[in-house]
Formats: structure tokens, sequence, C-alpha cells
């Protein structure tokens, strides 16, 4: 255990048991593979997004912070705003065309 867990454990019931051992339900998260077998699918949306259009990409497998990486290499190229979200990543505006091209061109060739 860490030196210093107590702020992960707040709001916790402690056991009085003395074999009582504390574990966190902590997702592991998944190994990012290699660009060229990511398969990546881009899709146009405006349904729920109050008129707004949105392009999304889905089905990255990785950490989180490589989808982030991937989400602000996007933003920039595009020169729009957007988000990651549950595995998501959201770019502001039709940039569908662009981003597919982006993407081949950045090695992930499996993108539809």
């Amino acid at each position: 255990m860490k030196k210093n867990d107590w702020k992960e454990r707040l709001n916790i019931v402690y056991s009085t048991n003395p074999n009582f051992e504390y574990s966190t339900d902590e997702k592991e998260e998944n190994e990012t593979l290699p660009k060229q077998q990511q398969k990546l699918r881009v899709s146009f949306e405006k349904n729920h997004r109050g008129g707004k259009t949105v392009t999304i990409v889905k089905n990255f497998t990785g950490t989180e912070a490589d989808a982030k990486e991937l989400g602000r290499m996007l933003k920039t190229r595009c020169g729009v705003g957007g988000s990651v979200k549950d595995g998501e990543i959201i770019v502001q505006g039709d940039f569908k065309e662009k981003v597919i091209e982006i993407l081949k061109k950045e090695g992930y060739t499996q993108t539809k």
C-alpha cells in the first residue's frame, strides 16, 4: 500500500476484523495497440448535441493519456475544439474526411 492512501479511503466503513485488507477497485488501463493494429471508426453525428455537428472517432484501444494525446493532435490539425470521453474522441464540426486523412498520414492504416 502507498504511504498516504487515506485520501482514497474517505467515506469507507472500516472493519474491526484484524485480517481485513482494504482493496480498491481500480481499472487496469489497456495497453495501447500499435497504430497499424488500431481499427478506428470515424463518424459524423448531429443528434443529442443541440443541433451542433461533431466528428467522433471510436474504437481507440489504449490508455486514456494516449487517447487524449491523439484527440489533442486531431483538434489542433483541424483548428477546432473537442474532447475525449468514454473512449471516444470528439472533434467539433464536420471534419470526417479530414480526420480520416490525418489518421492515415499518422500511420493508423485501418481507419474507416
